[in-house]
């Protein structure tokens, strides 16, 4: 018996790095380091030689890592990577959560428990 969702299996096999791990690339040699540690070289492409750290993906030799960079995808991943990401702040406040606790109610909330507490 088989996968019955083909379609899944195909999409985790097809997993790369996320942008904030990348931009972590970017900023940190060290973690970079680290990331190209967890791979056997024996595995890779090309021995594992040439690599785009903005695409996170390993090429066979010098001129298919320089014919991706002259390509359509790997100019459209530095776009994305120019960009700011979103902060946790920014997600709450889009979907309404605010940090501060004060709700667009809490002033009325407040003022109603302090009249049925007098009486």
């Amino acid at each position: 018996m088989g996968v019955t969702n083909k379609r899944t299996l195909t999409k985790t096999r097809r997993k790369t790095r996320d942008i904030d791990q990348i931009k972590a690339d970017l900023r940190s040699p060290k973690h970079l380091a680290q990331f190209k540690n967890t791979k056997a070289p024996e595995d890779l492409p090309g021995l594992g030689k040439w690599y785009c750290t903005e695409c996170a993906k390993w090429y066979e030799s010098e001129h298919g890592l320089a014919v991706h960079r002259k390509g359509k995808p790997h100019k459209r991943r530095v776009k994305q990577l120019l960009e700011e990401p979103y902060t946790q702040k920014e997600a709450e406040a889009a979907i309404g959560l605010r940090t501060d606790n004060q709700g667009p109610n809490q002033t009325e909330r407040t003022a109603d428990n302090e009249i049925t507490m007098s009486t």
